[in-house]
């Protein structure tokens, strides 16, 4: 692998999703996710960094160092063990090890960076071994997402769909066919801001160059391989990276994220189409030190 990052960055990005649910709310009956007050649509950073996990499993299938740690059918002990089984240590061996080594802590948490993506990218927490002594404590990543909010209000709509698949037997002397319902959103296009902490990749997990660029790929492509018919058609339609000439940055992120702006166009009511929305980045007001570039 590369060495660490050395430039702090800031990120936008615009996805859009047509006839579709990009996000259900299992406190609402699965309908897609907003703000009550406002009506604005919601995509939790949870959801987005789902998709980003799953692309790189796709793309890397397990390759040394790409390992995903919160995955489908692996649960997080199997995973944690595997940082105390490199070091020959059991819950049986462990308090003794820690008295002997007390930079064993520190090793544990190198070898689930070093292995896994998410936790190099992400952080993770990861004691769920706490009654036996062989959690690898929490780390706090580099990476950072926010809520995703949509440009505009949303208006779901809740669309009844027939089935001619019946569930049981009974029921199928009775009926030939069972109603059912979904949630979409006609249109909506989303906005989501991220961060990248140099500072973060270079004293914790060792976010590299490749996993910088791995990431980048994996935004663009989170919704390639992931189609599902209740999401309906989903794309990153744009990313949008400000990238700092230092660890630390060089101006405060707000000031880079109120340089994009994404807006209706004068003649367009309800939008259907991400060309009804107009895209700007005020690169003259960038601050010294920051540059931006648009992907997609």
């Amino acid at each position: 692998m590369s060495d660490p990052i050395k430039n702090r960055y800031e990120f936008v990005i615009l996805f859009d999703v047509e006839n579709g649910n990009p996000n259900g709310d299992p406190d609402a009956g699965n309908m897609p996710r907003l703000d009550p007050e406002t009506g604005y649509g919601l995509v939790t950073d949870v959801c987005l960094k789902r998709k980003i996990r799953n692309f790189v499993e796709t793309a890397k299938e397990d390759e040394t160092g790409y390992r995903i740690y919160i995955k489908d059918g692996v649960p997080l002990n199997r995973s944690d063990a595997e940082a105390f089984a490199h070091w020959n240590i059991d819950e049986k061996t462990v308090k003794e090890a820690k008295k002997k080594d007390d930079t064993l802590d520190e090793k544990v948490r190198d070898f689930m960076c070093q292995n896994f993506f998410d936790i190099r990218t992400f952080g993770a927490v990861m004691t769920t071994f706490v009654k036996n002594n062989l959690n690898c404590g929490q780390i706090r990543g580099p990476v950072q997402l926010g809520f995703a909010r949509s440009i505009d209000p949303i208006v779901p709509q809740e669309v009844t769909i027939t089935r001619v698949a019946i569930t049981t037997e009974a029921d199928a002397e009775k009926k030939g066919t069972e109603m059912g319902r979904k949630y979409i959103v006609p249109y909506a296009l989303y906005r989501c801001e991220g961060y990248v902490s140099a500072n973060l990749a270079r004293k914790v997990t060792g976010f590299s160059e490749d996993d910088l660029k791995l990431l980048w790929q994996a935004i663009l492509n989170m919704f390639e391989n992931d189609r599902s018919a209740a999401r309906g058609k989903m794309a990153v339609r744009e990313l949008i990276v400000f990238k700092h000439d230092s660890e630390l940055g060089c101006a405060p992120a707000w000031k880079l994220f109120d340089a994009v702006t994404v807006a209706k166009k004068a003649d367009v009511i309800s939008p259907r189409a991400y060309g009804d929305y107009t895209v700007a980045v005020d690169e003259a007001a960038l601050p010294a030190g920051v540059t931006c570039t648009r992907m997609g």
